[in-house]
């Protein structure tokens, strides 16, 4: 294979549905296509995901999306952030173009004529501002760092919610088990008191009664 001593260069890049290339470009001459094939092989397309491979003084390096490989074959001397950057603007553009249509159906090479010219526009692009592409890499890792903090944090409150939410219910229960009880309480109440009622009117009967007697037996004893 071609080497291109310690320039940052790219040099191949491809978009393949599955293992189906449907668009190429190449800047130089080599074997990159064959071993970009044996790599695209290789990959896992159940997830997305970034891979890269080194072989011989070069990388290549893959972004998976949606059932889709996006390459680039770069000198190591370019770096992992010009590389990524450079898939990531192509995966733009071809989803822009091709999404939902030419790309679901394409035969082998058959966007090649169309977005081949778009490849090495960009791979010029990343190769005369890879300061511009560092830094925007930078930020996007900013960004999604920011990102999953907030995701971890939404995560914390939802699940604090829930135990909110538990408490809540645990709270509502205890409710429901103090107004049983006051009712139940109300109704023991009651009870006692007509028992108590009853008691005193029994002793006030029984009272009553003795009076009469005794007015009774007095009145009797006068009247002999």
């Amino acid at each position: 294979m071609a080497g291109e001593g310690e320039e940052k260069m790219l040099i191949y890049a491809m978009v393949a549905r599955g293992t189906t290339v449907v668009a190429e470009q190449t800047v130089y001459e080599g074997n990159f296509r064959d071993i970009a094939a044996q790599c695209l092989q290789r990959l896992p397309f159940a997830r997305d995901d970034r891979f890269t491979y080194a072989c011989d003084g070069h990388t290549f390096t893959f972004l998976v999306h949606q059932g889709y490989a996006f390459c680039v074959v770069a000198t190591e001397a370019a770096g992992r952030e010009v590389p990524l950057a450079f898939l990531e603007m192509i995966k733009e553009d071809f989803n822009k173009r091709y999404a939902g249509g030419k790309a679901a159906t394409a035969a082998a090479n058959s966007l090649s004529r169309d977005f081949g010219p778009r490849l090495k526009e960009q791979m010029q692009y990343c190769m005369d501002h890879p300061e511009e592409l560092s830094r925007l890499s930078k930020v996007k890792a900013q960004v999604s760092e920011v990102k999953g903090i907030m995701m971890e944090n939404i995560d914390k409150v939802i699940d604090r919610g829930e135990h909110i939410d538990g408490l809540v219910t645990r709270t509502e229960q205890l409710h429901e088990q103090a107004a049983d009880f006051r009712q139940q309480g109300t109704r023991i109440r009651r009870k006692m008191w007509f028992q108590n009622m009853k008691v005193k009117l029994i002793v006030l009967g029984i009272v009553v009664a003795l009076i009469l007697i005794i007015v009774l037996s007095i009145c009797h004893g006068k009247c002999h």
